[in-house]
């Protein structure tokens, strides 16, 4: 299989991960569907931060894209000689790897620090407060704690959801660009294609 095809291949896989990552940064917004905690600034700082939006979603798409149009690049042909242009091309992708790992490297960590600092929530005193922030993230395996939070409801189920999506999705991404990284790495030393019919071929 040609290292161009596998780096395509990370590349649709990588915008549905940025897609999927935007969508449940923006549902963040909207505990229970409602818009009057965000106008009201009562939810978690990290929501602010835009990890799934610009981390996992943006900067992931730079690369995605880079790596689907791989297969067509021949960086200027590489003063025409054959194949060497492909080689460019692959060890130029490493860049636009190392840009989706920081970007889904942030999500990745700003997901976490939301875990572990809980939601925003209206709790049994009737104040706003970050009712598991001394916790160490502890309360993610009691959820009996849970109903401490009165207001919005179900809100901590919502926030532990949607940042365990963004956690999830950021390591994925950083996995598929970390692969970009070694698969790029290959196919700019070893040769675009793994065999010499399919170097003729590409």
């Amino acid at each position: 299989m040609c290292y161009g095809k596998c780096a395509r291949c990370i590349g649709h896989s990588l915008v549905w991960l940025a897609v999927l990552c935007i969508v449940a940064n923006i549902l963040l917004y909207f505990p229970n569907g409602e818009t009057k905690y965000a106008s009201g600034d009562h939810l978690s700082r990290f929501v602010w931060f835009f990890s799934g939006i610009i981390g996992g979603g943006v900067l992931i798409f730079l690369p995605a894209f880079v790596f689907i149009g791989l297969e067509q690049d021949d960086c200027c042909g590489c003063s025409g000689h054959e194949n060497c242009g492909k080689r460019c091309s692959m060890l130029s992708s490493i860049l636009a790897a190392l840009v989706g790992i920081t970007g889904s490297g942030y999500c990745v960590i700003v997901a976490a620090l939301g875990l572990a600092e809980g939601p925003v929530c209206l709790d049994n005193t009737g104040q706003w407060n970050y009712t598991f922030a001394n916790t160490e993230g502890h309360y993610l395996l009691d959820s009996s704690t849970w109903s401490q939070c009165k207001e919005p409801k179900h809100v901590v189920e919502w926030n532990v959801s949607l940042f365990s999506i963004l956690l999830a999705l950021g390591g994925i991404e950083f996995i598929l660009c970390l692969i970009q990284v070694i698969n790029g790495l290959l196919g700019g030393i070893c040769g675009y294609c793994c065999s010499r019919q399919q170097q003729y071929d590409c």
